[in-house]
């Protein structure tokens, strides 16, 4: 049997083992071309052909989230003092006629939108990047735009307290006449300006709902940029149009609002004043002859887009006088307007049919009066408001009325606010078409008793007519006469009865009858020690003398003639303790009509043509005393007739001497 073949001994066991294999695939490639790989530390080199064009990116091609996060990273970099994406952001809100690197409008739009997404870190550090977004030129674009620049400044806002009276003094100075954008550019905008005060308000509202308590910067800022009052009409007449405006969508400032444009009617009136007295008696009525009475639209007003009022008063040729009046008739304009303004204002409001709203703009307008108007001394028209407003209802005028009477008699309040009550209670009284025969009666009765009152606690340490220590005495008895002379008719004893003219019984008829107190009240207080009617306005006590003379009230000729011999420097500060001081040469040259009561009553004739309507049914006009108005009418014809004559004759001898 044959068995198989096995290696043995050493030879085997080297045999079993793996000998090493021989590649027959690789081979030498000494002549391949193929580059070898370069060592990784070195960079290979890139190389552009000729023929493709090479250009930047512009922003306006630029995705919304590229140019997100590119203003994040400019304005992060900006916190460590790197710039230059951060003045390129800047660039982009820049006025387009200044900076060849202002945006596109779709470059604007994405930049607005990425920062509303980074509002957060803008802080003040980034302030002038929100002054110049703030201040852009935004007016004028897509309304897509103004929803989110109107998102972007509420959420700025918000987020940064302190930015707030930045975006209102913006949103404000964008509601006068001139845009802050026109000033800037001296361009004018193609959109309409009533859509573009629309867009503010609309901005202006939005805020306010956002953040109420914006409500008191708000305030401030309409206060700062209030016209000046040498500011152009035209200026006044839009601002004040917007700032009633905004009492519709922010009611809480609406009493604020009303005081600021009282407040500063209540100054244009005084400069009127003021010029008025530099001019001659009788310039008012003259001035106001000169205001167009073709004054322009409301809605051509507040569309034009030039101050067209604002002519020049410089000319070094013109006449002082002129000028003067120029800038007088200006005033008057402006303030005839407003007021205008208001009592359309107003009229809507009291229009209600809520009470409660007629009695809140009751108290507004009471408000006003009490620490606006009442303070100040000669105002001459704003407070015509409250004429006619009060006059509404008889409620009303029993609030005004008692109003003024606790005024004039309240010793907490300043002398001087105390004579000026008086004097609106008695002009009103007197003025006032609907005030009643009982009102006038009541306040009548009211005023003789005060009187009284005082009189018997003065006299006794009396030597004499005091202006100094007596004033609120005088003030109340000038009132009273000033109401007799008006109101005469309502203090005989039958006032319910209706006398025309030609029933009156003239002076050689039976005596009237008046109501108990009358006649009582002119005996104790005008011929007391005080001695009333010398420092009274000469003006009232002579008038007051020929009605009553004439109606047989009271005669006080004789006393007016013994007063022309007494000098009130005599008696200032006079006292049962001190001695009449003597009078000299000085004192007696001196002239005393400083030392009377103002003639000032606040309704007196209102002039000004455009507002002028509102009063037309509510006054009361000076109406002639029957018999005796009509002698002296008789007598004025008959020495214009003489003068007249005299004419003719003077002119015959002249012909007849030149023959």
């Amino acid at each position: 049997m044959t068995s198989a073949f096995r290696p043995a001994g050493p030879t085997a066991a080297l045999l079993t083992k793996q000998l090493p294999r021989r590649s027959t695939l690789v081979r030498k490639r000494e002549d391949d071309d193929t580059p070898q790989p370069s060592s990784p530390s070195k960079r290979s080199k890139v190389s552009f052909d000729s023929d493709v064009e090479v250009r930047l990116v512009e922003d306006w091609e630029k995705s919304p989230v590229v140019i997100q996060e590119s203003v994040r990273r400019a304005i992060q970099k900006h916190a460590i003092g790197d710039n230059a994406g951060y003045d390129r952001v800047k660039a982009i809100y820049a006025p387009t006629n200044q900076d060849d690197d202002a945006g596109t409008p779709t470059s604007v739009k994405y930049h607005t939108a990425a920062l509303l997404s980074n509002v957060a870190v803008l802080d003040k550090k980034c302030a002038d990047l929100v002054h110049a977004v703030v201040n852009s030129d935004w007016l004028d674009r897509p309304d897509d735009y103004l929803n989110l620049f109107r998102q972007l400044l509420a959420n700025l806002v918000s987020a940064h307290g302190y930015f707030l009276p930045n975006v209102l003094h913006m949103l404000v100075d964008n509601l006068t006449p001139t845009l802050p954008s026109q000033r800037r550019t001296n361009a004018s905008s193609t959109i309409p300006r009533s859509q573009t005060y629309a867009t503010v308000h609309k901005t202006l509202q939005y805020l306010l709902q956002i953040i109420p308590s914006a409500c008191r910067t708000l305030l401030s800022v309409l206060t700062k940029i209030f016209p000046h009052q040498s500011d152009s009409r035209r200026a006044h007449i839009v601002y004040v149009h917007h700032l009633l405006k905004i009492t519709d969508y922010a009611p809480i400032l609406q009493t604020d609002i009303l005081a600021l444009i009282t407040e500063r009617l209540v100054k244009i009136d005084l400069q009127v004043q003021e010029d008025l007295e530099e001019i001659a008696e009788d310039a008012e009525e003259g001035v106001v002859q000169r205001v167009p009475r073709a004054q322009s639209e409301m809605d051509k007003i507040l569309d034009d887009s030039e101050d067209s009022d604002d002519e020049s008063d410089t000319d070094d040729e013109m006449d002082q006088d002129i000028r003067r009046t120029k800038k007088i008739t200006k005033n008057v304009e402006k303030m005839d307007y407003i007021l205008d303004m208001l009592f359309a204002y107003y009229d809507q409001q009291f229009a209600a049919s809520s009470a409660s709203s007629q009695a809140g703009s009751l108290n507004v307008l009471l408000s006003q009066f009490q620490t606006i108007i009442l303070p100040t001394h000669r105002s001459r028209h704003t407070q015509f408001l409250l004429f006619h407003f009060v006059q509404q209802s008889s409620a009303h005028v029993d609030v005004f009325v008692g109003l003024c009477a606790q005024t004039s008699f309240d010793k907490k309040r300043p002398a001087m606010v105390r004579q000026a009550a008086a004097a609106y209670l008695a002009s009103f009284v007197a003025r006032g078409l609907h005030v009643s025969s009982d009102i006038v009666r009541e306040v009548w009765d009211y005023l003789s008793t005060e009187l009284k009152r005082i009189c018997r606690e003065s006299e006794a340490g009396c030597r004499g007519p005091d202006p100094q220590r007596y004033s609120t005495y005088y003030a109340l008895v000038q009132a009273l006469l000033y109401i007799f002379c008006f109101r005469w008719r309502d203090l005989e004893s039958g006032p319910d009865e209706d006398y025309d003219d030609d029933e009156l019984p003239s002076i050689y008829s039976e005596e009237r009858q008046w109501r108990p107190g009358v006649k009582e009240a002119f005996q104790l207080n005008l011929f007391s020690r005080l001695n009333p009617l010398k420092v009274c306005s000469p003006a009232i006590v002579t008038e007051f003398a020929r009605i009553a003379h004439h109606l047989r009230v009271v005669y006080v000729y004789h006393l007016l003639e013994t007063n022309k011999r007494i000098r009130l420097s005599r008696y200032y500060g006079s006292s049962s303790y001190t001695q009449v001081n003597r009078e000299t040469a000085l004192t007696a040259r001196r002239d005393e009509d400083h030392q009377h009561l103002d003639e000032y009553f606040p309704f007196d004739p209102y002039y000004l043509p455009r507002s002028k309507r509102w009063i037309e049914g509510d006054y009361r006009e000076w109406k002639g005393i029957p018999g005796l108005d009509d002698e002296k009418a008789m007598e004025s014809a008959s020495d214009e007739g003489e003068i007249e004559d005299s004419d003719v004759e003077e002119g015959t001898e002249t012909e007849e001497s030149n023959v």
